[in-house]
Order: structure tokens, then C-alpha cells, then sequence
């Protein structure tokens, strides 16, 4: 599999992924701006903004009529938000990816924004908040990064604030489109079974004609943290959920390759060490798992898992104990423990890329915060390169405890036991 790109005149970029053996494609449109591109009196609008787009435009002013439009070809059709983009995708059958991009642009620079359902949606959202928050399993993520981040939009939720949600008017849309929704802050990819050159002309056609503007940065994050920390967000549950992890390196960094094969070692599937020790040894978690995490200007590798609130103190403590000894080197890394890590994230890879929305995925994500756009085969090339010598570095390096991250939610009203917890030889 591999891309080609071009750029308009007015700094859109188009990429082309061709996959000729399939009968569908995706068309999807990435703006390079997310939740961190928010200030306090509008957070939570980039979320709100997607979930407008399809709420109806000048030609098709009713949400019946745009998703009308892709039920009669057998389309599917999402948006998603993240902390720096924000992504509108179409995929449906290849002969009708005219259809999707003429929609899709259609979208972008023609909805109405009408007050009256501005209002009606902010109910919506008001409860996919709701949902959040009686969702301990995806929640923690969120109080992990608030644990990170601080007040800033980058340790902000990407849904926003229940009140801040509410005080939005369509004033507050239009001036963040006016603000971040250049084509030059764009990238319009179609993957799958359509001609690069058609798909191309396609595009041209539908969004040459958008005006391009200077666009605001987000607010740089700047780390320093000397001792280890915590954050405990009491909530009445069965099951406790803990992300415990440590600050590493932007996405643009090389080290992401060794950190993504250490986290698989700790924590990659069910036969990597935390899951053997933390579930299936003591029996104190149904999930467990790592993840090395990365924006354009932080990272984190953090572990994340359920576990048994009357034993949270003990699973913290077994977390915090194996990834000592792999950091020491008092559990060595094995050779076929090496391989088997490097193959689980490649074959991940692999059967994830068979779907054309993926496929589009994968390439404007590294489009809109990537210094290099690289090709499948790439990527597959740097995780097996990746040396033992490589991931000790970057334990050595990273997993210090004065970098130590520990963020909860369960029903304990002190985070002090945990605190007494947090020591990963603070000396390093």
C-alpha cells in the first residue's frame, strides 16, 4: 500500500491511497484542530461542531436529507474528535465516492448552524457527557490527562463542560470555523478501489473554491515534574479504574518505535507480563493493558486497567514492581518475548489496514501531525529494527518515578495509601 499527495493552490492537501481490489472507498476530510485548540468560554465546541455538520447545509437543510443522501447508496457516515483534529468521514460503494466528497464539502463550508438546532443538540451532548461519566473504563483516560495536562485544553475533556456546553450560541460556531477551518489546514484523503487521478479531479472539483486563511496554534505544553503525582476522582463504583503511567516524547520523535515494543511487552495482549501477573496470577483485574501514547508535543506510556477496589493498593503495587524489574533489567527481555512483541503490533497493523477507513486513517493522521508521511512497509520496518538495547534505553529514560503518574476513580475518599505507593527509585 502506498500514497500519493498533492496540494491545491488554495493549501488543501490530497491524498490518494489505491486499494484495487476493493469495491468500496472512503473519503475522509481531517481539519488540523481539536479540543486543545479551545479556550475556557467555548470548550467542548470542536466536539460540537462535528456533531453540526450533519445537521444540514443550504442545499440539503435537513439532517433526513443528508443522511438520505448515503442510506441510498449503502454509505456509512461518522465524524470523530480528538485533542488536535477533528475527522468527517463517508464510505460506500467506489462508484459513489463523487457523491461522498461532494457532501462532505458540501458540509465544510455550507451548513446553517441553525440556532434552534444548536439548542436541541446541546441535550444531546449534555447526555454523551453523561455517558462519559458513568463510564469509569473510558473516563480514566480522561482524569489521566487531566492529571498530565492541568488546566490547560490539552488536560481539558474533548466533550466539553456540561455549562460551557450549554452557553454556546452560533456565534461561537462560526468564529471557530472562521478561525481554524482553512483548506490549508486540511487534508482530503480517499482510500480504497478509486483511480489516484479520478479521485483527485474529484476532489479539485469540490474544494478548490474554499478561501484560504492564517490559522491559530495551540497553547504549547511545557513539563516539568520533579516528584511522582496523583489524582483521585471519587465515584461510587463496583470495579476501581487506575491509569498509571509516565511522561515520554512527542509523536515526531523516534522513540515512539521502542516505547510502542515496550508497551507491548508490559502490556500488549493477554500473554504480556501485566496481564500474566496483575490477572491471571492474582486475579486482581479483568483488563489490563499498555499503551504508548503520543501528541505533537508530549507523550505518555500509561497503563490503564479494572481491578478489585479492596485490592487497588496491592494491583498498583504489582504494576509499579514489574515495571521495575524490567527498567533494572531484573527481568530480562527474551528474545522470542521480543518477537512476539514486534509481531503483535504489526499483525495489529496488518488487519486493521484492510478496511479502507482505516486505511484513510492512517495516512492524514501523520498528514495533520506528522513531520513524514510513511507507507505501511515503513512502519512495519522500524518496529522490527527496534533493539532490546533500544527499549532499555528508553526505560531507563522514561520510567523514573519523579515522573510517576497515578490517576483513580473508585469510591475511596484518600489517595494517600496510593500516594505511599508511588516509588520508582525517585533517584534516577
Amino acid at each position: 500500500m502506498k500514497y500519493q499527495k498533492r496540494i491545491l493552490a488554495n493549501g488543501l492537501r490530497i491524498l490518494t491511497v489505491p486499494m484495487p481490489s476493493f469495491e468500496s472507498a472512503t473519503a475522509l476530510v481531517m481539519v488540523g484542530a481539536g479540543s486543545r485548540y479551545e479556550n475556557k468560554k467555548n470548550n467542548g465546541i470542536s466536539h460540537f461542531l462535528e456533531h453540526m455538520a450533519f445537521k444540514g447545509t443550504k442545499s440539503r437543510p435537513t439532517f433526513m436529507e443528508v443522511a438520505g443522501l448515503i442510506d441510498g447508496i449503502g454509505g456509512e457516515f461518522n465524524a470523530f474528535t480528538h485533542k488536535e483534529y477533528t475527522g468527517y468521514y463517508i464510505k460506500a460503494g467506489k462508484n459513489n465516492i463523487e457523491i461522498c466528497l461532494d457532501l462532505l464539502s458540501d458540509m465544510l463550508q455550507n451548513s446553517l448552524l441553525e440556532a434552534s438546532e444548536i439548542e436541541k443538540e446541546k441535550g444531546v451532548i449534555v447526555e454523551e457527557i453523561n455517558l462519559y461519566e458513568d463510564t469509569p473504563m473510558r473516563k480514566i483516560g480522561d482524569i489521566y490527562e487531566q492529571l498530565l495536562y492541568g488546566d490547560t485544553p490539552l488536560g481539558w475533556d474533548v466533550v466539553g463542560e456540561k455549562e460551557i456546553v450549554r452557553s454556546l450560541k452560533r456565534d461561537d460556531f462560526t468564529s471557530y470555523l472562521g478561525s481554524y477551518y482553512s483548506p490549508s489546514n486540511m487534508s482530503v484523503v480517499v482510500a480504497g478501489g478509486v483511480e489516484p487521478g479520478k479521485a483527485v479531479e474529484i476532489v479539485e472539483k469540490y474544494f478548490s473554491n474554499m478561501k484560504p486563511f492564517k490559522t491559530g496554534k495551540p497553547l504549547k505544553i511545557k513539563e516539568s515534574q520533579k516528584k511522582p503525582k496523583s489524582l483521585l476522582k471519587t465515584k461510587k463504583t463496583e470495579q476501581a479504574h487506575l491509569a498509571l503511567g509516565f511522561r515520554t516524547v512527542s509523536i515526531n520523535s523516534a522513540e515512539k518505535y521502542p516505547l510502542w515494543v515496550l508497551s507491548s511487552i508490559l502490556g500488549g495482549g493477554m500473554s504480556s507480563r501485566l496481564f500474566s501477573e496483575v490477572r491471571e496470577k492474582r486475579g486482581l483485574a479483568y483488563y489490563i493493558r499498555c499503551g504508548s501514547e503520543h501528541y505533537t508535543d508530549a507523550g505518555s506510556l500509561v497503563v490503564t486497567s479494572g481491578v478489585d477496589p479492596k485490592r487497588a493498593e496491592e494491583a498498583v503495587e504489582v504494576i509499579i514492581s514489574e515495571i521495575a524489574d524490567l527498567r533494572d533489567g531484573k527481568k530480562r527481555i527474551k528474545k522470542d518475548e521480543l518477537k512476539k512483541a514486534k509481531e503483535s503490533i504489526k499483525g495489529h497493523m496488518v488487519l486493521e489496514l484492510e478496511d479502507s477507513r482505516s486505511a484513510a486513517m492512517f495516512y492524514t493522521t501523520q498528514d495533520i501531525l506528522e513531520k513524514e508521511i510513511l507507507n505501511p512497509s515503513e512502519v512495519l520496518k522500524k518496529i522490527d529494527n527496534v533493539t532490546e538495547e533500544e527499549i532499555m534505553g528508553v526505560a531507563k529514560k522514561y520510567l523514573r518515578g519523579a515522573g510517576l503518574n497515578l490517576a483513580l476513580i473508585g469510591n475511596f475518599e484518600d489517595k494517600g495509601k496510593f500516594e505511599k505507593l508511588l516509588k520508582l527509585d525517585t533517584s534516577n
